[in-house]
């Protein structure tokens, strides 16, 4: 009972933390799409990226698996990671040089503490549940957006934080970083896919750069934001739950200090 007091009190900041980004929500009157909507993309484009997609989602399932056989503990932190990436992604920003909005994608976060293949799934569930729900993006679109917001999200996300980390950089500062070029990444990536999709017959590559320029004025300024949100939550687990970032190595027990 005393252990699971402490669990109670050590996690309390990141409930209260969700719960208030959720009431936020709930307090908006207005609905955006968000993700690339139903019937953006023409039948083939949706497939390829669904092809893209489920050998991911295959290999995520794959590792929860694996990991959750061995450590029990493990599927708590990656149900609330799962809660990070649906509750960061349902922040819709207008965009009005788009004609749509934007919104942060939080999927460098669980990268960084539970790996890319298993934020893949948790992604896919997320983004399933919003277009089923919330109309946000679509099910014909959920291949794109998982390929968009998961995998190029997670495994930017990752590799940015550990090239940093490997050249002695700050945890904090690395993670910074790794939330802003994640975030980027998915708009360049989500922009790709809307100029194959809908170009016809007119050249990739100019179409390509107007929808990602049309990004712009939101995207720049919120991949900072969701940078400092990634930086916030390692540095909170740093001070309170450190131990976890030991554990799934995200750092050495050295650079734990007495946070254990």
């Amino acid at each position: 009972m005393a252990i699971q007091g402490i669990r109670f009190k050590i996690q309390r900041p990141l409930i209260t933390f969700s719960i208030f980004i959720i009431y936020s929500l709930l307090l908006t009157d207005t609905a955006h799409a968000m993700h690339i909507s139903e019937g953006i993309l023409p039948f083939r484009w949706a497939l390829l990226w669904f092809v893209v997609a489920i050998p991911f989602v295959i290999y995520g399932m794959k590792r929860l698996k694996e990991i959750s056989r061995i450590d029990i503990s493990y599927k708590p932190l990656v149900g609330l990671m799962a809660a990070v990436v649906f509750v960061i992604s349902l922040m819709p920003i207008p965009v009005p040089t788009a004609g749509t909005c934007s919104h942060p994608g939080g999927t460098a976060i669980p990268a960084i503490l539970i790996g890319p293949s298993i934020t893949v799934l948790i992604t896919t569930v997320a983004l399933l549940i919003q277009a089923l729900f919330f109309a946000h993006g679509g099910l014909s679109t959920l291949g794109a957006d998982v390929v968009s917001m998961g995998v190029i999200g997670a495994f930017v996300g990752l590799w940015v934080f550990k090239l940093l980390r490997r050249f002695k950089v700050s945890l904090t500062l690395s993670a910074f970083f790794a939330g802003i070029l994640s975030d980027w990444a998915i708009y360049a990536t989500t922009s790709l896919e809307l100029a194959a999709g809908i170009r016809g017959d007119a050249p990739f590559w100019p179409l390509f750069t107007k929808i990602l320029i049309a990004f712009i004025p939101t995207q720049l300024p919120l991949g900072i934001v969701e940078g400092a949100m990634t930086a916030g939550m390692v540095g909170l687990l740093l001070k309170r739950r450190a131990d976890l970032l030991v554990k799934f190595g995200v750092i050495k027990p050295e650079e734990a200090g007495g946070a254990i």
